[in-house]
């Protein structure tokens, strides 16, 4: 069985509609996908349509944007209630950060000296989705600013670049309590990329699943093969899930195809005990089997 708990659809950052990325998906030879774009829901049920026409798995979920000691630290959602008043109230908060930054981002580039306006933006974003600078990114490939997506963080919108906006993110703690709350599971996304790590030591790893925390993503692209085997201790030590996936965007991310970190079908088994016991906590009628 060949399972990827991570990718994203043209609702947040990526660049297919969520039934392509279900329909590629099943191409790669996945069993189970899971769909986690950024702060939103948007795209679960097209998703959960093509996943049942083409015979994969599909899980639900969402990347939480959330800070911890002033760093920002992404936190992947799993099988919450999608009808939880207080889960979607918190994301509809970061939704309307990141939307409200934009024209704040424009006016600094504009600025720096930056040619590109609010028209090129929009055309960067596909329908349904919420602007955020992955899209400003790509409306600077394609004014010719930058080569890449990658480039344009690296050098233009990142925390060091003339185009850099704080947003707000909900705090990690918070995240935590409110996916359990939705009968959910957790799991830290690239906890050891980025400047993500330098908050995330084991310690803080220990605090967190006392918290609530169920997992830690450990394969990940982003993560050397030292990474990952100290991650692994970390979870092992601690009785967290261990998990791998793609954190696949399509044409907006390379160099993460689909499938190209899987999860351990053992250990996605303890991923939704864990969410059976969620619900189980949280008062909610759903199972993980309803939800799937």
């Amino acid at each position: 069985m060949r399972i990827d708990l991570h990718t994203h659809s043209s609702r947040s950052d990526g660049t297919e509609p969520p039934a392509e990325l279900v329909r590629l998906a099943r191409e790669a030879g996945l069993d189970v996908v899971a769909i986690t774009d950024h702060d939103t829901t948007a795209g679960w049920d097209e998703a959960a349509a093509a996943a049942d026409g083409v015979g994969i798995e599909l899980v639900r979920g969402m990347e939480l944007s959330t800070r911890h000691g002033g760093r920002s630290v992404h936190l992947l959602a799993y099988l919450t209630d999608p009808t939880d008043t207080d889960l979607l109230a918190e994301t509809e908060r970061v939704v309307a950060g990141r939307r409200e930054r934009v024209p704040a981002l424009l006016e600094k580039l504009t600025a720096a000296g930056f040619e590109l306006t609010a028209e090129d933006i929009e055309r960067a974003t596909p329908p349904g989705a919420v602007t955020g600078r992955p899209h400003i990114a790509d409306a600077l490939v394609a004014r010719g600013v930058v080569a890449t997506r990658d480039e344009a963080f690296a050098t233009v919108l990142g925390p060091n670049g003339p185009g850099f906006v704080r947003r707000y993110a909900t705090p990690l703690l918070d995240a935590i309590d409110l996916v359990s709350r939705a009968g959910g599971v957790s799991v830290l996304a690239h906890p050891w990329a980025r400047s993500s790590r330098q908050v995330l030591d084991p310690e803080t790893v220990a605090r967190l699943r006392d918290a609530g925390l169920t997992g830690l993503e450990v394969d990940h692209q982003d993560h050397d093969r030292d990474a990952r085997a100290g991650l692994r201790g970390v979870a092992e030590e601690l009785g967290l899930v261990v998990t791998g996936s793609s954190d696949w965007h399509g044409a907006g991310k390379a160099d993460h195809e689909l499938g190209c970190n899987t999860t351990d079908p053992e250990q996605y088994a303890r991923l939704r005990a864990a969410a059976r016991d969620a619900a189980a906590a949280a008062g909610r009628a759903d199972s993980t089997e309803a939800r799937r």
